[in-house]
């Protein structure tokens, strides 16, 4: 498999990799209408531009929109570029700002848990009110295998990040269709596609305790992607109340 990867052209292994990401785990079906959460950086750029190029491949009918969400800490976001890539791919774009610094209480300092928790109620709240079944997230395998080591290692929890995550409180369910890519083969198609140039960052940036653990990551699988996946698959296999957010 790795010799393949190595002779395909960088986009079109993402569009393969993709497809074989929503047919394994049934992540879209027919007449699903897909909300994609775009922060502006390369991971959830080439997820839009992944979905909107793939619809022939996968002979399904499904609906798409890219939902950005603005902060009280980071203006980082290049909009207009991001919104003409969207455009150029088909792809409708909304903003929402959302005062996440603003919420926090007395005492309280900004990090990644705050954030991410006040972004992904909004995105869940955005899709109920607006009648989206499905929520696309652009982790890649990198940041699940990750996380999942983070919460073994640091907490002694057996927590990863489901493939595919069906909430019982909303008529929503989470989609992660770059499941199978490494960052390094998402960085490929991104330069390609120019993405890279008018991607954002944000100011937090990744903490020391994903850097240390990547690195031992590193390590023990020698950044073998076959074996990433292998490892992938393993979480996917447990039990689903037993391995979720």
């Amino acid at each position: 498999m790795s010799r393949f990867f190595r002779k395909t052209e960088p986009c079109e292994l993402v569009k393969k990799l993709t497809v074989k990401t929503v047919l394994e785990r049934d992540l879209i079906n027919e007449g699903d209408r897909v909300l994609i959460a775009v922060s502006g950086g390369k991971d959830s750029s080439v997820l839009s531009w992944a979905l909107s190029q793939i619809k022939p491949a996968l002979k399904i009918n499904y609906e798409l929109k890219a939902l950005h969400i603005s902060t009280d800490f980071c203006a980082c976001c290049k909009k207009t570029a991001l919104r003409e890539r969207l455009e150029e791919w088909g792809v409708p774009f909304t903003d929402l700002f959302v005062p996440v610094t603003g919420r926090l209480k007395e005492g309280r300092k900004m990090n990644c848990y705050w954030c991410s928790t006040q972004r992904r109620t909004e995105l869940l709240k955005y899709a109920v009110e607006n009648k989206f079944n499905k929520i696309a997230i652009g982790h890649h395998l990198d940041d699940i295998i990750e996380t999942f080591f983070m919460n073994l290692l640091s907490k002694g929890e057996l927590i990863a990040m489901p493939v595919l995550l069906k909430y019982r409180k909303y008529p929503v369910s989470l989609i992660r269709p770059l499941a199978l890519l490494e960052e390094k083969q998402i960085i490929a198609c991104a330069s390609r596609q120019n993405i890279l140039k008018n991607a954002c960052t944000c100011p937090y940036g990744q903490n020391s305790k994903r850097r240390d653990i990547r690195s031992k990551i590193a390590d023990f699988t020698g950044n073998d992607g076959d074996i990433k996946r292998r490892i992938l698959k393993a979480l996917g296999e447990g039990e689903i109340d037993y391995l979720c957010e």
